[in-house]
């Protein structure tokens, strides 16, 4: 089974996000809107299917990496998130949560052994 299909997102806390979403618009052309900036590309292996790679600022005071102490969060893209979840569980991999869906895919978070949160994505029809 493949596991891990690509980067889908990078997250970082930091003081001011709209000040930092400013200089990255300004000094790298990284506009950003509400939900960050979506770098799209194409697959190689079949270029008519597309796919985002998120780049997103968060607050530092932000909840959302918890139980995470750690100011960033790789998401990972996966091709079967269900299947995966079962194979990390008899892994002992520690969960963070439960597999959340919504209308652009779906999502689970876990931890890495020094306690860097992961959020796992299937996209909805993989590549949509």
């Amino acid at each position: 089974m493949k596991k891990v299909t690509g980067l889908g997102g990078v997250f970082f806390k930091c003081d001011d996000p709209e000040a930092i979403n400013n200089w990255y618009a300004k000094n790298l052309g990284i506009v950003t809107s509400e939900y960050g900036a979506n770098f799209e590309w194409r697959d190689v292996d079949d270029t008519s299917k597309k796919g985002n790679t998120t780049w997103c600022t968060f607050p530092k005071e932000s909840e959302y990496f918890n139980p995470s102490t750690k100011p960033f969060m790789i998401n990972y893209r996966v091709d079967n998130l269900v299947a995966l979840v079962e194979e990390l569980k008899k892994e002992d991999v520690t969960m963070v949560d439960e597999i959340s869906e919504f209308e652009y895919g779906k999502f689970v978070h876990i931890l890495d052994p020094e306690g860097n949160v992961i959020e796992l994505w299937e996209p909805k029809g993989n590549f949509e």
